[in-house]
């Protein structure tokens, strides 16, 4: 077999210029190499309406750091709006409203942003064709697609059928420049109905990955384009007592190696993701990130902040989300109830947990917008 070998990884990184915006093609590549050049990672933030997005591309020029932006299937949806009948076609065009949306402000910012999709199981390849479908017609009347990765999540089916459906899927995006994020293991945990919170069900085997799987994803898949890995190590979505599952990132390390070894590779040659990361002992993510993790998911914790900032201005303003005007005072009560006000207090919320998460993964301050 015939393996395309990247000798990128092997050469003096340059410092990295790039124009603001979202980034695609070379230059999304040129982000993720100067992230793993520099030891550093992007949280990657999961978003499902324009304040949400908002709010990360705030709390990134607040910071001073590039950002990865992704929906989920059910974030998509809701971007879409929720009272859209046809349940698919809201996940896809809920989709693409986000990427047109980041497409338009994301300059304006003053940061780089990867936009991405995240875990796309077996019944959700149809959301993933259908926007692959309207990227290739943007690529087609644009010259550039609207998303800089996708994801398939088919961990749970057999490792030869996971990749024979990765690369059938990269063959459609690597023509645009495009990247496929795949994931091998399964990361604990539940998203969006994917996956269970029943830990303690979870075959724990398949919680930490082989270098074994990793070799042979990148034996099929490095000819066709460029790809990352979710590889688990013992990671977890959502935050749950401490003691549940142990990461290893090790694991992360010996696939690099491994790959390495095998092909005459350079220091880390693959990209990494790390999923799962709320909740997780800042030396863990340091350790992962100094092992080829560029990309970190980032959910549980924003959710929270967001609900938690809003929900503390509830408790303090009570009359005001149940009367207009004081039954007692007569006082309106217009300015206390306006949207603007406590949705406001959410997206200030994330940016600033977000604040922490750039700092964790190390990335303040190293943005490469020109």
């Amino acid at each position: 077999m015939t393996v395309a070998v990247d000798r990128a990884a092997e050469r003096p990184s340059e410092p990295v210029h790039l124009e603001p915006g979202v980034v695609t093609g070379d230059d999304y590549r040129a982000l993720v190499a100067a992230c793993k050049s520099g030891g550093y990672a992007l949280p990657a933030v999961n978003i499902v309406g324009t304040n949400s997005l908002n709010a990360v591309m705030e709390a990134a020029a607040k910071n001073k750091s590039d950002v990865i932006i992704q929906l989920s299937n059910g974030g998509a949806q809701f971007f879409a709006g929720q009272g859209m009948e046809d349940a698919l076609q809201a996940k896809i065009l809920g989709a693409v409203s986000a990427a047109r949306h980041a497409h338009l402000l994301a300059q304006h910012y003053g940061i780089c942003v990867i936009l991405h999709t995240d875990h796309a199981h077996k019944s959700l390849i149809p959301w993933v064709d259908g926007m692959v479908d309207h990227g290739e017609a943007h690529f087609k009347e644009t010259g550039r697609p609207l998303f800089s990765s996708h994801m398939l999540d088919l961990s749970e089916e057999p490792l030869e059928e996971n990749l024979a459906e990765c690369a059938r899927m990269l063959k459609r995006l690597a023509p645009m420049g495009m990247a496929l994020e795949i994931e091998l293991g399964v990361t604990g945990g539940e998203e969006d109905g994917v996956g269970s919170e029943d830990l303690e069900a979870a075959d724990n085997a398949k919680l930490y990955t082989q270098p074994e799987e990793v070799l042979r994803a990148y034996e099929v898949l490095s000819p066709i384009g460029h790809f990352t890995v979710a590889a688990s190590f013992g990671n977890v979505h959502g935050v749950y007592k401490p003691g549940n599952v142990q990461l290893r990132p090790e694991i992360l390390k010996n696939s690099q190696a491994l790959v390495a070894e095998r092909y005459g590779l350079g220091h880390n040659p693959l990209d990494l993701v790390f999923h799962g990361g709320s909740g997780s002992e800042p030396e863990k993510i340091a350790e992962a990130v100094s092992y080829g993790v560029f990309k970190m998911n980032i959910d549980t914790d924003t959710q929270f902040a967001f609900a938690h900032a809003i929900g503390q201005y509830v408790e303090n303003n009570l009359a005001a989300f149940r009367h207009q005007i004081d039954p007692e005072t007569d006082k309106p009560y217009k300015k206390q109830y306006d949207p603007r006000k406590w949705l406001r207090l959410g997206e200030q919320g994330v940016a600033e947990r977000l604040t922490e998460a750039f700092a964790d993964l190390g990335s303040t301050g190293k943005s490469v917008a020109r």
